[in-house]
């Protein structure tokens, strides 16, 4: 009997607005196995939603995804990255405004730093947003805490609830029109 290696993964940290949207959309991304909401990059140990909502800590809403690289590219996963947020809205996401909301992605390695510096580059270049300026900050990963567990798998939860429904949703099925290749059928 062959003893299977595990496959070496590779975890990402993103911040692009409400982590719901993020987390929905990712959750359905084949080669990513784990996604979590969590809060990164501010100055408060344990932070509480209440608390990074004030905007007083500095932290960021965010979604940390573990992925295999085998499956999907970083690359890959940042493409559909900018295309379910608004990478050109400082603090900003539609209704959703405030400093925990802005759009980030946040390395652990040199080599994710230059993809991602590589990919805003190629964007720009190509005037995606229509010539309107990318504003996403690419950072080293600090301070990461896990949100509180009612923030876990919301949409997969609370379909229903409201912002689900219209935020959230149109988010999912525009991963599921857009980047079908990567689409995952419910979990």
């Amino acid at each position: 009997m062959e003893h299977r290696q595990d496959r070496k993964l590779a975890t990402i940290t993103l911040g692009g607005g409400c982590f719901w949207c993020l987390e929905a959309v990712f959750d359905r991304v084949i080669g990513v196995t784990d996604v979590q909401s969590g809060y990164s990059n501010g100055h408060v140990e344990q932070p509480s939603y209440e608390q990074v909502c004030s905007g007083a800590t500095g932290h960021v809403e965010v979604v940390r995804l573990r992925f295999d690289p085998d499956a999907i590219s970083l690359e890959e996963i940042l493409e559909i990255f900018f295309a379910i947020h608004d990478p050109t809205t400082l603090n900003r996401q539609g209704n959703d405004v405030g400093t925990q909301y802005r759009s980030g992605i946040y390395y652990e390695t040199p080599e994710q730093q230059a993809v991602a510096e590589n990919l805003i580059r190629r964007l720009r270049q190509q005037s995606a947003f229509g010539g309107r300026e990318i504003v996403t900050e690419v950072r080293p990963l600090v301070n990461y805490w896990p949100a509180e567990d009612y923030h876990q798998d919301y949409f997969l939860n609370h379909p229903n609830q409201g912002y689900c429904a219209f935020v959230v949703a149109p988010k999912v099925d525009k991963l599921r029109q857009t980047f079908a290749r990567y689409y995952r059928v419910e979990n």
